[in-house]
């Protein structure tokens, strides 16, 4: 007797149940649910909150941060110049990290069940239920766990004076890439760069997805070839 596949149940709570898809986990979570209400992750009220953010979180936790990182830098010796200069090399860097950790880590491939779990709490999610607002932008929590090992890779690479506004550019481009990404999703812009943006985003959803791993910009889809050859021309959402 063939055994049917594993099916997840969308009104139960689904995070511990993508786990069992296996080999399927890949297929079933960039087959996208258009609609603005997400599923329950935890049954847990107090887990199910935290996974749940609004856009302007963001700017209001970290804003502030950049802004102190900044200060240290200038109270260490750096002028307002050099310190605006390390704010703008952070944003660089930042726009690089944005693209290899949306290629290489938000688009890992899993099969086993904690894999899929994690997948999908990191980004599958997304990908799955593209216009859920609550789970666009990344939970401070998790942003904090993420900046530790980043904040230490600044530190070895920069002197003392200028890692911290070093690692306030990278801040702020973070800032800029969870808002750009709601908007992308949210927003209507009709003409201009916006425009060209949400274009370029929605095609990574739903239609090329493993290409166009820039949110904020294409540069680095330009420069490792991942620039998607055809776009759609146009998704209303």
């Amino acid at each position: 007797m063939v055994s049917k596949p594993f099916a997840v149940d969308l009104n139960k709570p689904i995070v511990f149940q993508v786990g069992h898809l296996g080999e399927a986990y890949e297929k079933w979570v960039h087959q996208p649910i258009v609609t603005k209400d997400g599923p329950r992750f935890f049954a847990n009220d107090f887990c199910e909150l935290l996974t749940r953010t609004k856009w302007w979180v963001i700017p209001l936790v970290w804003l502030p941060v950049v802004c102190w990182l900044v200060c240290i830098s200038t109270q260490r010796g750096l002028t307002p110049t050099e310190a605006a200069l390390a704010v703008v090399g952070g944003i660089f860097i930042w726009t690089l990290l944005e693209y290899c950790l949306h290629r290489f880590l938000f688009h890992i491939k899993t099969r086993s069940y904690w894999g899929n779990t994690f997948h999908y709490l990191l980004h599958g999610c997304h990908h799955k239920h593209p216009l859920d607002g609550l789970r666009l932008v990344f939970p401070p929590a998790a942003t904090a766990i993420l900046c530790a090992p980043v904040w230490t890779m600044f530190k070895l690479l920069s002197s003392p004076s200028t890692a911290p506004a070093l690692f306030g550019g990278g801040l702020l481009g973070y800032v800029t890439y969870d808002c750009t990404h709601y908007y992308l999703h949210h927003g209507k812009p009709s003409k201009g760069y916006g425009q060209i943006l949400k274009r370029y985003h929605l095609n990574h959803h739903f239609k090329v997805q493993n290409k166009g791993f820039g949110i904020t910009s294409s540069i680095w889809d330009h420069v490792f070839g991942t620039f998607p050859a055809t776009q759609v021309s146009d998704i209303s959402r």
